[in-house]
């Protein structure tokens, strides 16, 4: 099967043109296709953008174990949607993903419900090491140092030494001090109100736990990847990188801050929390200097009736799958960025972050994860509207210019304005570590 998509303005790395892209099976095949070769299908492509498959490198899918909340079937019919080409699903479910069994478990389940490109990270605990040194088809080791409870709990010094020095996989970490976490709860005494949540979950809280892990790559000669930065502060600690650490901006720390509780709720309780609009500035700006390299969405959501419980019977989480790339045309059309900037971003970034090969750029032999986009499209957000399935969005009632409008997951059209192929499964993500990750590509 070739399809040929023509005359559509194309992302490619280190250019921009209106050219056409040939697709055959799974790969793109060519590029600046000549005008008289035939295709089985042709797409016109005039007058909209062409880009790479978005990959998401942190999401909590709840699949298996808490499926009343989203599954892998329907959370990647909100990706096809969104333009998620791929995805990298944290080990947070249930049973955990702490062994090389589980993994391989949840392998086996995404070859048949997911429709988009996936891959799951193995979790660390106090005791699995071995298990972590065995671990083979997974992008890397996620540690919550802070943030969890139970066995995916990380927050001994001899335990996390233990990790960064016997095991060779990438490691990344959710930092929040939880020694620091205790202590303002206590200063906090009784709960008033939703804003207590950045009062526990505060700066420092993330500053410490940040520090101590990089510290610890850095001593242990690590590739080191910080999910969702939060804070101002931590960005000059991700600026001594070594060419070890990576980092990550996700949307909600982006768009959101405390003033918006009054409005949102916990609709926008997250951990790490939500903190200011200096963060929020000094984010952005750190994402367009590379100190922070990427943009993720840590998908994770809950339903409406758990949300809607009193703080801090309330859980932490929310769903962006669905909205982050047309968040993020958005910003293109208001002039805050271009759309070179967001691929790189979603897209080119972290296939490298996580040496991901032949994914998150339109070139000859890349994989054909391609997503057509209307930049003049103009769409409101609508809880009703969404295909997660909770149902909802923190973005409910805005306007975005800027949509996805096709997806091609591996050549195969999954998402066409509006109407998604649930026939069709994406594929594992196969990841080669001997790439070196993101600072081995100057």
């Amino acid at each position: 099967m070739k399809t040929l998509i023509r005359g559509a303005r194309v992302v490619l790395p280190g250019e921009t043109l209106t050219t056409s892209v040939m697709i055959s099976g799974n790969k793109i095949v060519d590029i600046d296709v000549a005008s008289q070769v035939s295709a089985d299908e042709v797409v016109d492509g005039t007058g909209k953008t062409l880009i790479p498959g978005v990959i998401d490198d942190q999401v909590h899918f709840r699949d298996p174990g808490y499926t009343d909340k989203e599954d892998l079937h329907t959370a990647t019919m909100a990706c096809a949607k969104g333009g998620v080409t791929s995805f990298l699903e944290m080990p947070n479910t249930n049973p955990t993903t702490t062994t090389v069994d589980r993994l391989n478990d949840k392998l086996a389940l995404a070859s048949t419900k997911s429709l988009v490109n996936y891959g799951f990270f193995i979790g660390a605990t106090p005791k699995n090491i071995d298990e972590l040194s065995e671990a083979t088809r997974t992008p890397g080791i996620k540690i919550f140092i802070g943030s969890s409870t139970g066995e995916l709990l990380v927050d001994d010094q001899d335990a996390l030494e233990r990790i960064f020095a016997e095991t060779t996989l990438p490691l990344t970490a959710h930092c929040e001090d939880e020694t620091t976490m205790r202590a303002n709860r206590e200063c906090v005494g009784e709960i008033t109100s939703i804003e207590d949540h950045s009062r526990i979950r505060d700066h420092q809280a993330a500053l410490v736990a940040t520090q101590r892990a990089t510290e610890l790559a850095r001593r242990h000669r690590h590739r080191f990847h910080v999910l969702h930065v939060s804070t101002a502060a931590e960005i000059d600690v991700l600026r001594q990188h070594e060419r070890l650490i990576t980092s990550e901006v996700c949307l909600h720390h982006l768009f959101f801050s405390i003033d918006d509780y009054k409005r949102l709720g916990s609709r926008i309780q997250m951990n790490p929390s939500i903190k200011t609009k200096d963060d929020n500035r000094a984010l952005w700006q750190a994402l367009q200097d590379d100190v922070i390299q990427i943009i993720a969405t840590d998908h994770a959501p809950h339903t409406l009736a758990d949300k809607a419980k009193p703080y801090p019977q309330s859980p932490a989480g929310l769903p962006a799958v669905e909205n982050s790339l047309a968040l993020m045309l958005n910003r293109v059309n208001q002039g805050q960025c271009t759309i070179e900037q967001v691929v790189q971003w979603m897209c080119s970034r972290p296939a490298r972050i996580w040496d991901i090969e032949n994914k998150g750029r339109i070139e000859r032999g890349c994989d054909a994860d391609l997503v057509l986009i209307d930049m003049q499209k103009r769409e409101t957000i609508r809880d009703q509207d969404q295909w997660t399935k909770c149902r909802w969005s923190p973005w409910d009632g805005v306007e975005l210019v800027g949509w996805p409008v096709k997806t091609w997951v591996q050549g195969r059209l999954i998402y066409d304005n509006g109407q998604a192929d649930a026939s069709k499964m994406g594929r594992e993500i196969t990841f080669d570590h001997q790439l070196g990750g993101y600072w081995a590509v100057d």
